[in-house]
């Protein structure tokens, strides 16, 4: 019988910045395959308002930016991977300009800056108030302009193919041990519902965060952890998870639930305010307004708790309404369909689920401790943003580390030379059958992100954090037997992911018996130097 392996010398799954950014670095040089579980631009990059963090200004420094980053960072961040990553900024943007991102620039043609939350300086270049979204459609252009590389939409990736997942069934191999290595990964088309094998000696994981784990969030439907998940499953390790960063301030809205109200607002000048109309940050922090944002969101939310108030108000009223209209076109708008008005009226907010600060743990040359598997951007744990990001890193991280993948990439190609033609096993549904009762994969997917909204969620006890842990490990066993039980579907393949991430969070944040950054427990109010000034990290021994 044929072989139905399809061969390629590097898989990318993701099609947000950094997986773009990999697969144009390598075009023409490599047979380039981009796999994406929607459409091209459907990710969070496309969603990113506030802008890209790059030491541009005159009375700016890298030594600057670099100790922003670590103080935001709370004493975990890794210092070389700061200074390398902060150093290869103003490269970066210029980069992204010859890719022909159009940011926004004075009347001199100098790129304009912003500045916002935990930076010193102005340093955040901008498309007005929607960044990520020029970004995203330049590079998604690029790659349409690039035909040989491969671009699989609406393909799912559903597990990692690696040597200890095929010799499990011979009784040896081990996830992650040392003679193990990535060698493709299994993918769902989920238009024809067929399940495709794809061989590669490198296969980088580029899919984001897992911000869906919550009720209210900013990010995209997509933003399901299947990254880290499939990474965890194959023995790779992964770290800080505990580290969930919650936007301070996403518009409270009955509809309009889950769209960011950007920091470049607070940046320029924008108050927050109670419902008796004080600006209360000042009892919070020196810095105010412009706080780290760990710090605001935990302001909010003790404003929220003590008060008994749904949200609190960002007011920008007292700004000149055409700046406003000029400056955040994007937010304008969407908060004029919803009946509200900045520039008359404060926007009513509430933190949520923003960005996912672990992942699965890289160097700085984007490895991770399984051969042949890469990872970067949001899925990945570099150790730049430490216990808490400093905002607008995050589109700075994704391009830097594309670039230092592509390198990475290139290596590993070179050592493989000849490069083998694997023969992948076919995927096996075995007597697996439709689902008959949809109802118990919605309850399923409500009760996680309810859980992690109740349990998990800005302010922590260990009380809380073990019944998360009882009921997910309950809710995984469930959705384990229903994994083998029905055919692949989206729906099955990220409620089982967002599971697997939503157990990594708990159990992270049980093992952190201290507060640091974005983890705060009541339990352990204290930041302890002594014992957990470091990285958390879990790898999974066995295979499920």
């Amino acid at each position: 019988m044929p072989s139905t392996t399809e061969n390629f010398d590097v898989i990318i799954i993701g099609s947000g910045i950094g997986g773009l950014t990999l697969a144009l670095e390598l075009a023409g040089s490599a047979k380039v395959v981009l796999v994406t579980k929607r459409a091209l631009a459907d990710t969070n990059t496309r969603l990113a308002q506030g802008g890209f963090s790059a030491v541009l200004g005159e009375d700016d420094a890298l030594d600057l930016h670099f100790a922003d980053t670590l103080t935001a960072g709370a004493g975990i961040c890794r210092e070389d991977v700061v200074r390398m990553v902060v150093e290869s900024g103003p490269t970066a943007v210029k980069r992204l300009l010859g890719q022909g991102v159009q940011f926004d620039r004075d009347p001199d043609g100098t790129l304009q800056l912003t500045r916002e939350g935990g930076h010193s300086r102005r340093r955040v270049t901008h498309a007005r108030d929607a960044t990520g979204l020029a970004i995203q459609t330049a590079l998604t252009q690029r790659i349409r302009e690039h035909p040989e590389v491969t671009v699989l939409e609406h393909h799912h990736a559903v597990d990692l193919i690696t040597r200890a997942r095929l010799a499990k069934g011979r009784g040896s191999g081990h996830p992650g041990d040392r003679d193990d290595r990535v060698l493709g990964v299994y993918v769902l088309d989920t238009e024809s519902e067929r399940v495709r094998a794809l061989a590669a000696p490198v296969v980088c994981l580029a899919t984001g965060g897992a911000g869906r784990a919550y009720v209210y969030t900013s990010n995209p439907k997509v933003a399901t952890g299947d990254g880290v998940a499939m990474a965890y499953r194959a023995g790779a390790r992964v770290a800080n998870m505990e580290f969930f960063q919650f936007h301070p301030t996403l518009l409270f809205h009955p509809i309009e639930n889950n769209f960011l109200i950007s920091e470049a607002l607070r940046g320029e000048g924008g108050i927050l305010r109670n419902s008796d109309g004080e600006a209360f940050m000042a009892r919070y922090h020196e810095l105010r307004d412009l706080a780290p944002r760990d710090i605001v969101a935990r302001a909010i939310d003790s404003e929220l708790k003590t008060r008994g108030d749904a949200s609190v108000f960002l007011d920008m009223t007292h700004l000149a309404p055409d700046f406003l209209e000029s400056h955040f076109p994007t937010i304008h708008g969407r908060c004029m369909s919803v009946g509200i008005d900045m520039r008359t009226t404060p926007i009513p907010v509430v933190p949520g689920a923003h960005y996912m600060c672990g992942g699965v743990q890289v160097d700085q040359d984007a490895r991770t401790n399984l051969r042949g598997l890469l990872a970067i951007g949001e899925v990945s744990c570099t150790g730049l943003h430490g216990a808490n990001r400093l905002a607008s890193n995050s589109l700075l991280e994704g391009a830097v580390y594309a670039v230092r993948a592509a390198d990475t990439a290139r290596q590993l190609l070179a050592d493989a030379t000849p490069l083998p033609k694997l023969d992948l096993p076919s995927w096996d549904a075995g007597d697996a059958r439709s689902p008959d009762e949809r109802v118990l994969l919605n309850h399923s997917w409500d009760e996680i992100r309810n859980l992690m909204s109740n349990y998990v969620g800005i302010v922590r006890s260990n009380r809380r954090l073990k019944r998360a842990e009882r009921r997910l490990e309950l809710l995984y066993g469930e959705l384990r037997e229903d994994y083998w039980r029905y055919l692949l579907s989206a729906d099955l393949i990220e409620l089982r992911n967002l599971c697997t991430v939503a157990q990594l969070i708990v159990r992270s944040a049980l093992m952190r018996q201290e507060s640091r950054g974005l983890h705060y427990s009541i339990d352990y109010p204290d930041t302890d130097d002594l014992n957990w000034r470091h990285e958390s990290s879990l790898r999974r021994p066995v295979y499920d």
